[in-house]
């Protein structure tokens, strides 16, 4: 069968690389990828939120089954009108989708359906939500654009003064544009942060499995918060009681509460979690595979994931099991010097037959060919360096050895993933 990625990240990296591997395809496309997936998908031209451009790849190359990798399509409905077209993808529906493109909602049927979560508040006006704050006793909170952000439109304020500018930035800049037009400003949880990665039939759930990201910037969680600087599974802290409290009280709650708001959900359930004194609590719920969580968590796969992906996508993954192996994986971003925030492009990259040499699998997220055909970076987050060992500590130093082999000017990366002893 042929299977078509949509995007052009680690994430969609990873799904083309591990979907390669399943003795049911024959062929792999990715629209629009980046060069470092040419070793095992084609690449096809397009724009992943042009969604009839989407419909025409797949149409014109007979793809079987189509994958999608980032949220913008998902929201914009590409799964409607494939589905409309009798095309199989696997994705939510716009409706589905809604559980991450608008965290207002989410929270709503969370609250309605007694999903564990925090407390908020949702707010229309910037006045309002300053009133609020100002009210407030001082103490953190944690204030969120209603709307899609590429992972960024989370402030975690450690106070007033920065609950306050995070209005500022959301709502009257409209840094994040009409995803800005109301904010959810919720209690701060405290415990260990984690993210569980599910596939969704309508009905029920089948996960895939738990990493631990780091989202900010600077080494001992400092700096501003990025898409994700790293990431690492397992998690000693999803133990198989935590597990099962995560699906019954959170997962197909969650898939149950969907459906009877009329918007069955279908694809991968991502749920970011807090495991707090009270039991894990939900921190949100994403309608994708996550990144980088997805460039630990299928390489930890021992079993094929494309019988999954199809199982999901028709409705009833009834009887499937997921296999995962003992080993650990650890995952470092290489970054652009300045991410997030403005960072040169067309650096030359080099070093990286090195690092697959050092053990890594190499991911690619932010990379182009320049007019000389030399690899150059072109994005914020570069590359995800993937590594496997007996334990975290083991894939960890691997990685960082393959890291050391990789070069471009002004290259940045945290030095602790993997390793929270600063906690």
């Amino acid at each position: 069968m042929k299977v078509m990625v949509v995007g052009s990240g680690g994430r969609e990296h990873a799904l083309a690389w591990k979907i390669r591997q399943s003795p049911l395809v024959s062929e792999v496309f990715v629209l629009p990828g980046n060069p470092g997936m040419e070793a095992v998908a084609t690449r096809l031209p397009g724009d992943p939120k042009d969604i009839a451009s989407l419909v025409h790849a797949a149409e014109d190359r007979a793809i079987d089954l189509t994958v999608i990798g980032p949220e913008d399509p998902l929201a914009l409905g590409v799964v409607d009108t494939f589905t409309g077209r009798g095309l199989t993808i696997f994705g939510p529906t716009a409706a589905a989708a809604a559980l991450e493109s608008s965290k207002v909602f989410a929270k709503d049927l969370m609250r309605e359906h007694g999903l564990p979560t925090a407390d908020y508040r949702v707010f229309e006006t910037p006045e309002e939500a300053r009133a609020f704050v100002a009210a407030r006793p001082e103490g953190p909170v944690v204030v969120k654009a209603d709307g899609l952000s590429a992972g960024k439109g989370v402030a975690v304020a450690p106070g007033k003064a920065e609950a306050l500018a995070a209005i500022e930035e959301i709502m009257v800049l409209k840094t994040f544009g009409t995803s800005g037009r109301r904010v959810v400003v919720e209690e701060f949880l405290t415990g260990e942060e984690l993210s569980v990665l599910a596939l969704a039939d309508g009905q029920d759930v089948l996960v895939l499995g738990a990493a631990q990201d780091h989202k900010q910037v600077y080494d001992g969680d400092r700096g501003p918060n990025t898409g994700g600087m790293g990431a690492f599974s397992p998690v000693p802290a999803y133990t198989p009681e935590v597990a099962r409290a995560v699906e019954e009280r959170i997962l197909r709650p969650a898939v149950r509460a969907m459906a009877a708001a009329g918007r069955p959900f279908r694809g991968t359930l991502f749920a970011g979690l807090m495991l707090t004194a009270d039991g894990p609590k939900v921190l949100e719920f994403n309608a994708r595979f996550g990144d980088p969580e997805t460039q630990v968590v299928l390489p930890r796969l021992r079993c094929d994931l494309v019988p999954l992906l199809l199982a999901a996508a028709h409705g009833s993954l009834t009887g499937l099991r997921v296999v995962v192996s003992s080993e650990a994986a650890v995952c470092v971003i290489m970054a652009s010097s300045g991410y997030p925030g403005p960072y040169e492009k067309g650096l030359p990259i080099e070093g990286l037959v090195e690092a697959a040499a050092a053990g890594a699998t190499v991911f690619h997220a932010g990379t182009a060919r320049d007019a000389a055909g030399q690899l150059v970076t072109s994005g914020g987050r570069v590359l995800g360096v993937m590594a496997f060992g007996a334990d975290v500590a083991a894939a960890r130093a691997r990685a960082y050895s393959a890291v050391g082999k990789i070069s471009f000017k002004g290259t940045h990366y945290r030095r602790d993933i993997g390793n929270r002893r600063w906690a």
